[in-house]
């Protein structure tokens, strides 16, 4: 196995387009586990620790441009406004210690369905910027993941930054484990409102071959809040709604059965999580109408 190690972004891309099958390392914290235990072997590993524009972000006027290895733990800290969903999935990520290295983009790259952040970012609408020699460009979030572990990048790129809309809105993120700390999920669930363009986006993780939309879960409660004018008038949801909205996203998983969980189980608690979240972010949601009101 070689070791590269270029000191740029333009050196890593060079490096990537000379060896299409290195794998890239930063935090390391998914790679080194399977080389560890022998799952992998690549012929290179590709070491972006020296490339320091990966560990910054920029927060703009409407999104904020996370850097592929700004480590969760540094999401936590300063990006909780900006990012609430992604910040909540960060807190979930095993040990401080693997919060203070592993990164976005390694959860990306990887594309396993049990990732922590993909959940929070498919609720978000991100885009992935990737780049090579060739260029660059920016992947829509809904077409990045295209099958079990696998991704939308060509051989030649690399993910230099994953870029989020900042919340307009009230956003959760929770996980079902063995117990709350190091632990891989058994399934995931993120829902973000989009006040803004009065939408509703949600994201499920470890409950399907890849990380899903539950796409006709949100056109429901879309539809619902219109039709009652909820965006407006800050209702009280009827039971029946966030029933309903339950059992979509619930009937959006594809699981398995395997040594974490049933499928049967899994979809149960992505029904209650989802029924949950709804419940919390829209009293969210209530709070800050009255606040405004009475500003």
């Amino acid at each position: 196995m070689d070791f590269l190690r270029p000191a740029s972004w333009e050196e890593a891309l060079a490096a990537k387009a000379a060896h299409p099958t290195a794998v890239p390392i930063a935090g390391g914290t998914d790679v080194m586990v399977e080389i560890n235990f022998d799952h992998r072997r690549p012929a290179y590993l590709l070491d972006l620790n020296r490339v320091s524009e990966l560990y910054d972000w920029e927060s703009g006027e409407t999104s904020v441009r996370l850097g592929a290895s700004v480590p969760y733990a540094r999401i936590m800290a300063h990006l909780r406004r900006e990012l609430p969903g992604l910040a909540l999935a960060s807190h979930t990520v095993a040990s401080p210690q693997i919060r203070n290295r592993g990164g976005v983009g390694g959860n990306l790259g990887t594309a396993s369905p049990a990732g922590d952040a993909h959940p929070a970012l498919l609720a978000a609408g991100a885009e992935v910027e990737a780049e090579s020699v060739r260029g660059s460009r920016r992947i829509p979030i809904d077409d990045f993941y295209t099958g079990v572990k696998r991704n939308a990048l060509e051989p030649d790129e690399l993910i230099r930054a994953v870029h989020v809309a900042r919340a307009t809105g009230p956003q959760q993120y929770s996980k079902v484990g063995t117990r709350n700390a190091m632990v891989i999920a058994v399934c995931a669930f993120g829902l973000a409102l989009h006040p803004g363009t009065r939408t509703v986006r949600t994201g499920i993780g470890s409950a399907a071959p890849t990380p899903v939309r539950a796409t006709a879960a949100e056109e429901f409660l879309g539809a619902a809040l219109e039709e009652e004018r909820s965006w407006d008038s800050g209702a009280p949801l009827a039971p029946s709604v966030v029933s309903r909205f339950a059992e979509l996203v619930a009937g959006a998983c594809n699981p398995i059965d395997d040594v974490r969980g049933t499928a049967r189980y899994r979809r149960h608690a992505i029904g209650v999580l989802a029924r949950r979240q709804l419940g919390w972010t829209w009293d969210q949601y209530r709070g800050a109408r009255t606040l405004e009101g009475a500003a």
